[in-house]
């Protein structure tokens, strides 16, 4: 029954995409505006030119600059993390917001100098770099603390809560954008190509943000965590391989999303099949004593070559890390040897690196007037109604209670920065117009932000990890 009900639901999701796409290639948007360009109201150009320009000679300044910017990062991090600890928000969601105010957002905006001084172009490919090794790095940790003992007996659960959540907003997106296309997109930007991206952009759970939630909260060993990152890391690496079709459609190549499909699945048979036999094999070596550092070292290439070859295939560099991770017993000296090495580290140089980088990117202040504000809200909302109800609908018919169900919908509604990722992919093709992306970002921060106090009112901490029947 279940069966039949999954493949009824896709079904629907594939009927809903040909009719909104009857009816929306009729539907007109404006000309772009004359003499301003999509590329020119971008603001701060994307990353893969940015850090093209960095890869020219560095200046003999290059290196002070990028110290001074990481320490300008963590002390603001850190700060604002103790300031949203004491309102109630996990200490992330200040250096999220950290990283959005040191950028163009309002350090832009307040001193265009002050932001050119700390963050100057010529650093924003070697801060990219920083950054994003951190966040390997850190879902590296995470796989290393996850206890798969829990989700073992729930693994066709996790998969059709985790499509559901996707599926649900998925819908949500495609009929929200016959509403939008008139409004803030351009008639250069064929449908269904933004029909696609709108559906994709709803569909994303902020993976490396949601582990670091259930981590302030000490949920990330509960059963719920479990099942939370299982959900994230099933849903994200699905909603790649959705965007991956949708750059397709926007570049005619349906090849590419074909390939990076296969690619995916041959890579995930070789990691469970063949590489987790020969890492748990190797770990049962170390049960009584302390790794070598040879070991650790072999470990790290390891890490490095999955995160390597998932970067490669186009389903980002992090789910190579967290496998990995996650392929190494919870609890063994070997994952506490990794784990004493990396959090710190990762959690206070490195991680913040990347909150900031991303920030450089962004920029709010394009929403103005009643109009565009009322749009936003109403992507918010259409947001969350897709993910939170998808997932819960889905969880609860999987045998969770309402509290549980409710709680894992609050969850998955994270999409933190890894929607700020894919919303910028979207700029860089011209799918979305900077209007447009400045909406969605204003929707990704809401519906983190919103996390923290709503899952404190469904699962207060002195409630049970475990999760019922």
């Amino acid at each position: 029954m279940k069966a039949v009900a999954y493949l009824a639901m896709i079904l629907v999701a594939f009927g809903t995409f040909f009719v909104v796409r009857h009816f929306g290639e009729s539907l007109v948007a404006p000309a772009p505006v004359e003499g301003h360009s999509r590329q020119d109201a971008a603001g701060p150009e994307p990353a893969a030119n940015s850090s093209a320009k960095s890869s020219a000679p560095s200046s003999p300044h290059q290196l002070a600059h990028v110290l001074l910017a990481l320490a300008v990062v963590i002390l603001a991090g850190r700060l604002l993390g103790i300031a949203f600890r004491r309102i109630g928000q996990p200490p992330v969601i200040g250096e999220i917001v950290a990283g959005i105010l040191l950028g163009p957002s309002l350090l832009g905006r307040v001193s265009p100098a002050a932001l050119d001084f700390v963050f100057p172009t010529t650093i924003h490919g070697t801060l990219g770099i920083v950054s994003n090794l951190g966040l390997v790095l850190y879902m590296f940790t995470v796989g290393l603390e996850l206890d798969g003992s829990h989700v073992r007996d729930r693994a066709h659960a996790t998969v059709a809560i985790s499509h559901t959540g996707i599926v649900f907003p998925f819908i949500l997106g495609l009929i929200l954008a016959l509403f939008l296309y008139p409004v803030v997109s351009t008639d250069d930007v064929p449908f269904t190509g933004f029909a696609l991206f709108m559906g994709a952009a709803m569909s994303i759970t902020a993976f490396p943000v949601l582990a670091r939630i259930l981590t302030d909260r000490n949920l990330h060993r509960t059963s719920l965590g479990v099942v939370a990152l299982t959900c994230a890391a099933a849903d994200d690496v699905t909603a790649w391989c959705l965007l991956a079709v949708v750059v397709g459609v926007a570049r005619a190549r349906m090849s590419d999303a074909v390939t990076m499909l296969s690619l995916t699945a041959a890579y995930l048979g070789l990691m469970f099949f063949v590489a987790r036999p020969l890492v748990m094999r190797y770990a049962k070596r170390w049960l009584n004593t302390e790794p070598s550092q040879n070991t650790v070292a072999l470990l790290f290439v390891g890490l490095l070559l999955s995160a390597v070859t998932t970067e490669a295939i186009g389903i980002h560099a992090v789910f190579g890390a967290f496998l990995v991770g996650a392929m190494i017993p919870s609890g063994s000296p070997l994952a506490k040897r990794l784990v004493a090495i990396l959090q710190d580290t990762v959690a206070v140089l490195l991680l913040p690196a990347f909150f900031a980088f991303t920030g450089l990117r962004t920029q709010i202040g394009l929403v103005s007037g009643v109009q565009a504000w009322l749009i936003c809200a109403g992507i918010i909302a259409v947001a969350t109604l897709g993910k939170f109800g998808g997932t819960t609908i889905a969880a609860r018919v999987s045998g969770l209670s309402w509290r549980e169900s409710s709680a894992l919908g609050v969850l998955m509604n994270t999409r933190g920065l890894m929607e700020l990722i894919v919303l910028n992919i979207g700029l860089d093709l011209k799918i979305i117009s900077p209007t447009l992306f400045a909406m969605m970002v204003m929707m990704a921060i809401v519906t983190t932000v919103a996390t923290a106090p709503i899952l404190r009112r469904l699962w207060p901490e002195n409630l049970e990890g475990g999760m019922g029947g």
